[in-house]
């Protein structure tokens, strides 16, 4: 295995429009991924932060492409304290087509063989990311589908 790029698809019942929504704004991702969300702008180089649990794990992301509604990208997985950048950190994108009855997203992460980490620690964290967006990606089309129905 490569451990280069995550890649899953998903369909939402949704616009796009919303699912854009849900994977950019705060408030909808502190329902389907990280406990809390802040994000100081929807603007490339904004800044903002993922909390789990009462601040056990905190991820700080730096905001790197805002193409609403078909795409919002972001850097993340920095050491403590650095600006994330191409080498020091993981790029996920979420790429959002109109669908017949809503959208399909398409989620990218990549930068895991950039990072320059051991073989072990590289499989570690590609298997730990893989299973995160598998557990998150259901919850992100549930919370989707019910603000479309809103």
């Amino acid at each position: 295995m490569e451990f280069g790029t995550l890649e899953r698809s998903v369909h939402v019942e949704a616009s796009p429009e919303v699912v854009f929504e849900v994977v950019s704004q705060p408030e909808h991702i502190r329902e389907w991924w990280s406990d809390d969300a802040s994000l100081d702008d929807l603007a490339p180089g904004a800044v903002g932060e993922l909390v789990w649990g009462d601040r056990a794990q905190v991820e700080s992301f730096t905001v790197v492409e805002v193409d609403p509604p078909r795409r919002f990208s972001f850097r993340w997985v920095t050491s403590a304290g650095e600006a994330a950048t191409e080498g020091n950190s993981l790029l996920v994108t979420f790429d959002l087509e109109p669908s017949a009855t809503g959208t399909t997203l398409r989620l990218t992460e990549t930068g895991f063989r950039e990072r320059g980490w051991e073989v072990a620690v590289l499989e570690q964290a590609y298997r730990d990311h893989e299973n995160g967006w598998d557990a998150f990606l259901p919850r992100l089309v549930a919370h989707a589908g019910t603000v479309a129905a809103a």
